[in-house]
């Protein structure tokens, strides 16, 4: 086998197609399929589709040479040696995920398949999905020694997710294989060995020639569980933290304070004890949901993570009566909101909390000023404007004449705003910040009431009426 692997990536979303440039940078030929002909020519052409860091320069680099587009799932299956399938995972009704396009998919690949070829599980998927895909494989006449199927599970953060794909944590691979486990080996050789990290104009990151990721091999369901139990840990921090937030309002303590006290514990680590308005995105809701599905179905109690989703819904009811204390009553105040994005760093409104409290304020009888820097043409397909939503142009234009402004997503631009323009633009110079981005002296001494996740709130009128200024 060369050093240049043939790769098939099935899927072109966030997981797919940050996966096919990567592999492309990391040296091998990628055929990346999408059965939405639109996509394709749109990838074609060089539109990337999603805002994500360093994708738009990666896909110009190789497109139409190491990475081509195609809604032809066989052609690619045929010339491939690795076949990854990156395709959606939807949680149903009940939170189970429903892995019908996996199923199409492996029936697909099952028909095309001519030489020996790994399947590679890269969607988040429930254990025992390995079993499944390798019974699909072998009722469509496929012989057991023509294929394998391995779970490379992703962790990637939307973002940051080429840099995170490039410079990973670990690099996990589930396979009962010898022969698969050497060609997952090799795929990811150029950064277990840290030669990518030597290559001119290579992605930055904390990787490096001399500390590259590690590989880990485990069975294939222990690597599909390692999945659904990082993000559910992850989510567990949020919830978490947002919980302690809500003790400290009760106790006027500080969480900020708080979460800097235990982040400092080795074995705990600052990362995701951020208050907040609650998680959200393509990945946590679901697959805290889907993993809890699969601990029931075996039997398992793990009220644990019903706990973790109830404290995230809470959480944005919270904010809501937040606001409702701020303003007193809701009906007919005009709002601005900044940011509609899950998070900072994306276009991605999907189980987006700043998106629901959006529609919940527009029940409550508010009108909104909106303003995000990459989610507005998304969010206009699930809220249109209209006489209770206006889109506008950037953060100042959304604090006109409001009655208050709120921050619903850590963008960090709306960290750095000029605060004394905003305190003449509004109305009142409140602001209700979901993402604990300012300090609240700084917002006093700015003149703006300031109200955050788990801090006292600043009254700028009562604090100088308690220092005798006018």
């Amino acid at each position: 086998m060369s050093n240049t692997i043939r790769i098939a990536v099935v899927g072109s979303g966030y997981v797919g197609l940050v996966a096919a440039v990567c592999f492309a940078e990391m040296g091998h030929n990628v055929i990346c399929v999408d059965n939405d002909q639109q996509k394709v020519d749109a990838l074609r052409s060089g539109d990337c589709l999603i805002h994500e860091a360093h994708l738009p320069e990666l896909l110009e680099r190789y497109r139409n040479s190491r990475v081509r587009f195609t809604n032809d799932l066989g052609e690619a299956t045929r010339g491939a040696d690795a076949v990854f399938i990156a395709v959606g995972t939807p949680q149903g009704d009940s939170g189970v995920a429903d892995l019908s396009y996996v199923e199409a998919v492996a029936s697909e690949i099952a028909r095309s398949l001519n030489s020996y070829t790994v399947i590679v599980e890269k969607s988040t998927v429930p254990v025992y999905t390995n079993e499944w895909i390798r019974r699909v494989m072998e009722r469509n006449g496929v012989a057991k020694h023509l294929f394998d199927v391995v779970s490379n599970p992703e962790f990637l953060r939307e973002g940051t997710a080429v840099r995170d794909f490039l410079h990973p944590d670990r690099i996990v691979v589930g396979t009962d294989s010898e022969r698969a486990a050497a060609v997952l080996s090799k795929i990811y050789e150029p950064l277990t060995s840290g030669g990518y990290y030597e290559q001119p104009g290579a992605i930055d990151g904390f990787c490096t020639s001399s500390e590259p990721p590690p590989l880990l091999l485990t069975s294939t369901k222990s690597a599909e569980i390692i999945k659904h139990a990082s993000n559910a840990f992850l989510a567990l921090k949020i919830s978490f933290i947002n919980a302690v937030s809500n003790l400290c309002e009760a106790a006027n303590a500080d969480v900020e304070q708080v979460a800097r006290g235990i982040g400092m514990d080795s074995r705990i680590g600052p990362r995701f004890l951020r208050p907040g308005i609650g998680y959200g995105g393509s990945c946590f809701p679901k697959d805290v949901a889907a993993f809890r599905c699969v601990a029931e179905e075996l039997g398992v109690d793990f009220s644990l993570l019903a706990e973790v989703e109830k404290v995230n819904k809470d959480q944005k009811i919270r904010f809501l009566n937040k606001v409702r204390s701020a303003l007193w009553t809701l009906r007919g105040k005009k709002l601005g909101v900044l940011g509609l994005s899950f998070k900072g760093g994306t276009d991605d409104i999907r189980e987006s909390p700043a998106i629901e409290l959006v529609r919940m304020l527009i029940a409550e009888g508010c009108s909104i000023r909106a303003f995000d820097p990459a989610a507005m043409t998304r969010a206009e397909h699930v809220l249109p404007a209209g006489s209770s939503l206006q889109y506008v142009s950037d953060e100042y234009a959304a604090s006109n004449d409001v009655d208050a402004l709120l921050i619903l997503t850590d963008w960090s631009e709306f960290g750095r705003l000029d605060l004394q323009r905003l305190n003449r633009l509004m109305r009142y110079p409140i602001v209700v910040d979901g993402r604990n981005l300012y300090e609240p002296d700084v917002m006093l001494k700015n003149g703006i009431t300031y109200f955050s996740v788990g801090r006292p709130t600043r009254h700028h009128m009562h604090e100088l009426a308690a220092t005798g200024t006018r």
